[in-house]
């Protein structure tokens, strides 16, 4: 099974990595792994006076710092991974990866809001099933 595994580095990251590690069907070499790690754009007006170099840097840099705990988790599971660090909306980003990569499954942590909390501040998770044809495991 082709998985694609949308990570943030929050704590409901660390807890879908925690149901994937005690569920040991998730795990192993009959699956193919990509975890993508969406990294909020700088607004267009800083972007524009920042050096290009100096941008680039930091989003990769701040890709890295929530790409480092997770390729530590596939490493100690025994199982190869690629990585995609994105630069945009999460929830865009996410969807639109799963589609054009033809993943049989979405897997992502979510806060688990209600539905007011969601109207109110809406949900990337939300939004990713709303835009996304994949199938999704969400993870509370």
């Amino acid at each position: 099974m082709k998985i694609l595994v949308a990570v943030d580095g929050s704590t409901y990251t660390k807890r879908m990595l925690a149901y994937l590690a005690a569920h040991d069907e998730w795990l192993g070499d009959a699956h193919q792994y990509t975890v993508l790690h969406a990294v909020p754009a700088v607004p267009p007006r800083a972007a524009a006076v920042l050096d290009k170099d100096l941008l680039k840097s930091y989003y990769a840099d701040e890709g890295e710092k929530v790409l480092k705990t997770v390729r530590s988790f596939f490493s100690k599971q025994g199982i190869k991974a690629d990585y995609i660090n994105k630069v945009g909306s999460a929830a865009d980003l996410i969807a639109a990866s799963a589609d054009k990569g033809k993943f049989d499954l979405l897997i992502l942590g979510s806060h688990g809001h209600g539905t007011i909390a969601n109207l109110v501040m809406g949900s990337v998770a939300t939004k990713v099933m709303a835009n996304c044809s994949t199938p999704v495991l969400l993870i509370r």
